[in-house]
């Protein structure tokens, strides 16, 4: 009898250790979700009061009486803070996140660590990113006073271009971006926004009005969602884990580095060679880095259909 009553003790042991295990498992999964969903939520009101700032702003400064050289140096006040800020709060995030997380919740972190040949693509995808990001930087800054200058629009005609932005970027990483990660390679999707960052180079350089700049722009959402969706596969997958929030960081800091020296620069390219200038600087850049990327050992394709 005790002989009998054994082995469904261990039986019954056992399966209540699993039931035990699998509640963790859907509790930590619901966590996680949560936490995805509040991740969201951050970005999209960030994003939201973000371009309310970007689209406001310049008309703000005109009627307040500052010119386009006074609009600049307080683009350039917006960078520095970005710089120095980014850090202080990072460094605070960081802190935060290491009291509140315990070892066994290292399933965030990538499982794979530096994949055998991925340095040379790993250079590459962050000499691209700079080389990409920097000259249409400059035309980003400059686009509030563009705006209002070579297209003559008010501040809702601007919205309304936003918006349009908005719904385009919303449709190509929805619909086309995904479909082409998994057709395509990573290295024939960096040269493609290569190529094609190119082609809006040009585009930039012959438009005239906002028709033409709405056309252009769909080439030109299509390389950018690419770039970026592009350098974060490859940097994720490119370095050991520790070190990839400092890799996403380092590209992340483009973005504030351009508003600090962008306006000083993109002010004396439009004011001396107008609004071509920004389109003919990315076309010269871009063709450069097309060709060293084709004259790279790199190979192209690498277990799939292109």
């Amino acid at each position: 009898m005790s002989a009998a009553s054994t082995p469904a003790g261990s039986g019954a042991e056992q399966g209540a250790a699993r039931t035990k295990s699998e509640n963790e498992e859907r509790s930590e999964e619901a966590k996680k979700q949560q936490v995805i969903l509040v991740a969201y939520l951050i970005a999209t009101l960030d994003l939201i009061f973000l371009f309310m700032q970007l689209g406001v702003m310049p008309y703000l400064a005109k009627s307040l009486g500052l010119d386009s050289v006074g609009f600049g140096y307080l683009q350039t006040t917006f960078g520095v803070l970005q710089l120095v800020g980014g850090p202080i709060f990072g460094r605070i995030l960081l802190m935060c996140i290491c009291s509140h997380c315990n070892p066994r919740e290292s399933y965030w972190l990538p499982p794979k660590v530096t994949e055998s040949g991925s340095g040379p693509l790993y250079a590459v995808c962050v000499d691209v990113y700079f080389l990409l990001t920097l000259p249409l930087g400059l035309f980003l800054i400059m686009f509030s006073i563009i705006s209002m200058d070579f297209f003559g629009l008010e501040a809702v005609q601007s919205g309304y271009l936003m918006s349009y932005f908005g719904v385009l970027q919303m449709v190509v990483q929805g619909l086309v971006i995904g479909r082409l990660t998994s057709l395509c390679t990573e290295r024939t999707l960096l040269r493609l926004s290569v190529f094609v960052f190119a082609g809006v180079g040009l585009g930039m350089a012959l438009m005239r009005n906002v028709l033409h700049y709405c056309i252009v722009a769909v080439p030109l959402v299509f390389a950018f969602s690419t770039l970026g969706t592009i350098t974060d596969s490859i940097l994720t997958k490119s370095v050991p884990a520790s070190d990839t929030g400092t890799m996403l960081g380092i590209c992340a800091s483009v973005q504030p580095l351009t508003r600090t020296v962008g306006p000083a620069v993109g002010g004396l390219l439009y004011k001396q060679f107008g609004v071509s200038s920004f389109g003919y600087l990315q076309l010269v850049v871009n063709v450069g880095l097309f060709v060293y990327l084709l004259k790279s050992n790199i190979p192209l394709k690498e277990g799939k259909g292109l």
